[in-house]
């Protein structure tokens, strides 16, 4: 199938500050993560997408008009709530350090796949629906755009984490172990056999070989010759 690149936002006035924003409004990139974000676009623009997917937060959308403003062509760029923030419930707006003392943070920590938020959203509910909702764009792109295609979901931490932990076929509660910082960049290739994991959390590096990926689904036995960039145009 296609090949997805999960981008989390850029740093934000909430991040910089240490409160869980979830889906408050007015929640904007500062200035250090509209750099990031604008890195993240460079290094993007090597790479022709056919489309960039977005969280409706202002923060994603921040996010993605960067990327699409270094793209070539218009790609298609719709909004799907389906890959927005966590609804943290009563947790949102407050500060990590305060939510660090609540009892449900240890299990936030160690068992996501239990934790319902007060007053929002369960972890599982939340993997769910992200998980479904990349799966159901990367199909739609290779429907339309043949196997080949490469498109953009910009989203949230908690949000790319379950995606990621999906893809590497881990249970839940271990995605905590995986990392996500802001405006990285994570790579999964769909197919009919399993997703393939080609990089997580990712802030540098030349992605110009994304223009050039096969179609095959196998997997290269003892690792393959890695990625060749396509000769410069």
């Amino acid at each position: 199938m296609a090949t997805v690149l999960l981008v989390r936002h850029g740093r934000t006035t909430a991040n910089a500050s240490g409160l869980l924003a979830g889906r408050a409004d007015g929640v904007s990139l500062d200035q250090v993560g509209r750099d990031q974000a604008a890195l993240t676009a460079d290094r993007l623009a090597a790479v022709p997408a056919v489309g960039v997917v977005s969280s409706p937060l202002e923060r994603c959308r921040q996010t993605a008009r960067f990327i699409i403003d270094r793209q070539t062509g218009s790609p298609h760029a719709p909004l799907d709530p389906d890959i927005t923030e966590c609804d943290y419930g009563q947790w949102q707006g407050r500060t990590l350090t305060d939510l660090a003392t609540e009892n449900l943070w240890s299990v936030v920590q160690s068992q996501p796949s239990a934790v319902t938020f007060p007053g929002g959203e369960s972890m599982a509910a939340m993997q769910a629906r992200s998980v479904a909702a990349i799966r159901r764009h990367d199909a739609a792109f290779e429907a339309e755009h043949g196997p080949g295609a490469v498109w953009v979901a910009v989203s949230h931490g908690d949000i790319i984490k379950s995606v990621l932990a999906d893809a590497l076929g881990m249970h839940l509660d271990l995605f905590q172990r995986i990392a996500v910082g802001p405006a990285s960049v994570s790579i999964v290739r769909y197919s009919s056999s399993r997703p393939t994991v080609h990089a997580t959390n990712t802030d540098a590096g030349d992605l110009s070989w994304l223009a050039n990926t096969g179609t095959s689904d196998d997997a290269p036995v003892g690792g393959g010759a890695g990625h060749t960039a396509p000769p410069p145009g």
